[in-house]
């Protein structure tokens, strides 16, 4: 005899399942992800390293005047600074895998504030060297653009590029912040006090960064955003410390879109952070305009330098990284050629042209750098870009000593910016030079 009975529902098949798991499912939906929560974080741990990076361009010439140190001898410690910033990143990077990023992050916020709090106390030039150049420089170079790499390169799949750009931004927002302040204390009450404050603010962000970074994704029981079941994205790898970043640098150098990008990269960091960062509000002031006026044009580049990386984040992720740099080296290279003719006593409508036109494109290379340097390298690309952030801060530390011995020998920065545009120039057909892999896009 035939069975008519009806056969009980698979499991999962009933519709009160259904009812039971939508809610759940359209929760998870309308959830936060951890890696916007991560990024956020990072945005504001960034934004306290910038602070103090803000201070030298200001204080140079309260030194100067306190101490009767030179202006090379200041910029030494500037470069110094600048150097281990890039030298000690492609280590960073490897210690976030080996350490974990929060403990690496919280370590280097330490450091900067130590180095900023003592220089009250010093009273000689070597000890300029050893607190703003030796302890900041190791605390900003743990926690520099590398980390930016990491952050989106183990928690974001979508958006990668634009969030990218976000935390590149946070520097320009830190210079934003606290270069005007730093000024007016400067100007008011002498250097020591804004020194004092700026190591208040980096550690004020240590608890953000214990609290609410995590290392992986899975640590917070998600994949990264926008990966895909099957993805290994921001998967965890293999624990090799600082060594890995010997044997990442070994592999990279063998291929010539590395040098490429750290060449180009080198000669970025020579004509931002270097030349305009350190001697912008001092060149200026030789032209007769008082210091805390540059200090706020200077302020000014980083308002429009947030919105120029963002929306380079946003078109690296369409348009070909190569054309990007080709079109922002050129633009920064022919205002810099015609900046000696715009310094005055006065902010002219042409000077304010440059500020905003130099603003958006003042680190508007990093997102497409970052995103070669990931195509090229794979799961190393973060490595690998501390080495080439390491190119950009040699740049940077060559360019700071040099112009300020220009400024010793010949009164003015004029030779400084004419070098820094023509170089410029060679940056952006270097970048034009790097072959991306055929799967790239």
């Amino acid at each position: 005899m035939t069975d008519l009975r009806v056969p009980p529902p698979p499991a999962g098949d009933d519709p009160a399942d259904d009812l039971t798991s939508a809610p759940a499912a359209t929760d998870e939906r309308r959830r936060l992800h951890p890696a916007w929560i991560v990024a956020g974080v990072g945005f504001v741990a960034l934004l306290g390293a910038a602070a103090f990076r803000s201070v030298p361009s200001v204080l140079i010439e309260p030194l100067h005047t306190e101490f009767g140190w030179s202006h090379a001898t200041i910029s030494t410690a500037v470069s110094l600074n600048m150097l281990l910033y890039g030298l000690i990143s492609p280590f960073a990077a490897a210690l976030m895998d080996r350490f974990g990023i929060r403990k690496v992050v919280c370590s280097a916020l330490v450091l900067i504030a130590a180095g900023s709090g003592l220089t009250v106390f010093m009273t000689q030039a070597w000890q300029l060297v050893a607190t703003w150049g030796l302890l900041v420089g190791v605390g900003v170079g743990s926690m520099s653009m590398p980390f930016v790499a990491t952050i989106t390169g183990r928690w974001f799949v979508r958006s990668r590029g634009l969030v990218t750009g976000v935390l590149t931004a946070a520097g320009a927002t830190g210079q934003l912040v606290f270069l005007p302040l730093v000024s007016m204390l400067a100007t008011e009450h002498g250097w020591r006090l804004p020194s004092l404050i700026v190591a208040a603010v980096a550690l004020s962000v240590v608890p953000l960064v214990w609290l609410f970074v995590r290392d992986y994704p899975s640590d917070a029981g998600v994949r990264a955003y926008g990966a895909p079941a099957d993805s290994d994205a921001g998967a965890r790898v293999p624990i090799a410390g600082a060594n890995r970043a010997l044997k990442v640098l070994a592999a990279a150098a063998r291929r010539p879109g590395f040098w490429l990008l750290a060449g180009g990269f080198a000669i970025c960091g020579a004509s931002t952070n270097g030349l305009v960062g350190t001697h912008f509000v001092t060149a200026a002031h030789d032209h007769g305009m008082p210091p805390t006026t540059a200090a706020g044009l200077l302020a000014l580049v980083g308002i429009f330098d947030v919105a120029g990386t963002i929306a380079s984040g946003w078109l690296s992720d369409r348009v070909d990284p190569r054309y990007l740099l080709l079109g922002y080296y050129s633009l920064r290279g022919l205002s810099l050629l015609i900046l000696p003719s715009l310094l005055g006593p006065h902010t002219e409508p042409s000077m304010w042209v440059f500020i905003v036109f130099y603003g958006l494109d003042w680190i508007a290379t990093v997102p497409p750098t970052v995103l070669l340097c990931r195509e090229l390298f794979g799961a190393d690309g973060p490595i690998a870009f501390g080495w080439v952030f390491a190119a950009h801060q040699v740049g940077a530390a060559v360019a700071a000593t040099g112009a300020g011995f220009i400024r010793d020998v010949q009164g003015s920065y004029d030779l400084a910016w004419y070098v820094a545009g023509a170089l410029c120039g060679i940056a952006a057909v270097m970048s034009m030079l790097v072959r991306r892999p055929t799967t790239a896009g």
